[in-house]
C-alpha cells in the first residue's frame, strides 16, 4: 500500500487546541470552510516545486456547497486555472486556495472568515467524486492546511466507503503536538521494521520531514538523546508522574532543564530511528509507564 492510499484509510482523527491554535510561526487558527469535517485526502508536500505529491487537502462536499473563507483577508485571484475555477484569498503572508469554485467576488475584495465565497461545483474534480480541494500557500511553499484547521475534530476517510463512527475523545489536558493523520495508534502490533508483534507504545502521526512539533503542555526537558529504536527524543515532564515522549525527530529545538510553554516548538519531525518514514512518534508516560495518547489528547 503506498502512502497516499495509506492516508484515506478509515482513520479517526482527533481535535488539536480546543478552538483552535496558532501555526508554530505565528499564524491565525482557520475556520473550516465547509460544514462537515471528512478528509478525502490529506496534505503531502511535493520534495520540489514540479514533483509528485498532494498540494493541498481534499475536503468531502457535495456539488452546490456555500464554500466559506477559513480566515478574512483579500481576494486575491478569481478565474479558472487548466481549465478549473479557483479563489485564491491573501492573508497577510499566507494565501488560502479553493477549488473548483465558483465566485461573484472579484479582486480585491475584502471577505471575513466565515463569509461565503462561492459556491462547490461538481467537476472539474480530480476526487472520485465532488471535493474541495483547499490549498495553503506562503510564498511558493505549499503548507499543511490541517495546521491551521483547528477547531475542532476531523476525519480521514476512505472515499469508496461508509464513514466510520468516531470515537470517544480523551479529557483534552494535552494539546496535539502536530497536525496530520494518525497512521498507527497506541496498541499491540507487527512491527514494521522488527516484524516482531509487541506494544506499540504511541501514537504516530503521519506528517512530512520538518514539520515543526509542538510541547504538548508546559513542562520542563528532562531527556535530549538518541538512539536506535527512538532516534532523536525529546522528552517533557508536565508534573510529577506524568511525561511526554517526541520521537524520530529530525531537529532538536530545546536543551535538557529548559522550561516550555504550551504549544512550544520544541523540535522538527523526522524519520531517525527505527523508522519507515517521515512522522512523529507521540508517547505519554504516566508513573514511568507509556499509556495510550488518546486519553489525553
Amino acid at each position: 500500500m503506498n502512502r497516499r492510499s495509506f492516508l484515506i484509510a478509515v482513520l479517526v482523527l482527533a481535535s488539536l487546541v480546543p478552538g483552535g491554535a496558532a501555526a508554530a510561526d505565528g499564524s491565525e487558527p482557520w475556520t473550516w470552510p465547509l460544514p462537515g469535517r471528512d478528509v478525502k485526502e490529506g496534505f503531502d508536500k511535493p520534495a520540489s516545486a514540479y514533483g509528485p505529491g498532494h498540494r493541498g487537502v481534499d475536503l468531502a462536499a457535495s456539488a452546490g456547497d456555500t464554500v466559506r473563507a477559513v480566515a478574512a483577508g483579500r481576494v486575491a485571484f478569481v478565474g479558472p486555472v487548466a481549465g478549473t475555477p479557483v479563489v485564491t484569498i491573501e492573508h497577510g503572508r499566507e494565501r488560502s486556495t479553493y477549488q473548483p469554485v465558483s465566485s461573484r467576488l472579484k479582486v480585491g475584495d475584502a471577505v471575513s472568515a466565515g463569509q461565503a465565497i462561492g459556491t462547490l461545483l461538481g467537476s472539474p474534480s480530480h476526487c472520485a467524486g465532488p471535493c474541495l480541494h483547499l490549498g495553503r500557500v506562503v510564498g511558493e511553499d505549499y503548507l499543511d492546511p490541517l495546521e491551521l484547521l483547528a477547531g475542532g475534530r476531523f476525519r480521514l476517510i476512505d472515499p469508496h466507503g461508509k464513514p466510520p463512527a468516531p470515537p470517544a475523545g480523551g479529557n483534552g489536558s494535552l494539546d496535539r503536538p502536530v497536525g496530520g493523520p494518525i497512521t498507527s495508534a497506541f496498541g499491540m502490533r507487527v512491527h514494521p521494521v522488527t516484524g516482531v508483534r509487541k506494544l506499540h507504545d504511541g501514537t504516530d502521526f503521519g506528517v512530512t520531514c520538518g514539520t515543526p512539533v509542538h510541547a504538548a503542555a508546559a513542562g520542563t526537558v528532562v531527556r535530549r538523546s538518541r538512539s536506535g529504536a527512538y532516534g532523536k527524543r525529546i522528552v517533557v515532564r508536565h508534573r510529577p508522574g506524568l511525561e511526554t515522549s517526541y520521537n524520530h525527530l529530525s531537529r532538536q529545538s530545546v536543551s535538557i532543564g529548559e522550561r516550555v510553554g504550551r504549544r512550544e516548538v520544541i523540535g522538527r519531525s523526522g524519520n531517525t530511528g527505527l523508522s519507515t518514514g517521515c512522522h512523529l512518534h507521540f508517547m505519554v508516560i504516566k508513573n514511568d509507564r507509556a499509556v495510550n495518547p488518546s486519553k489525553f489528547l
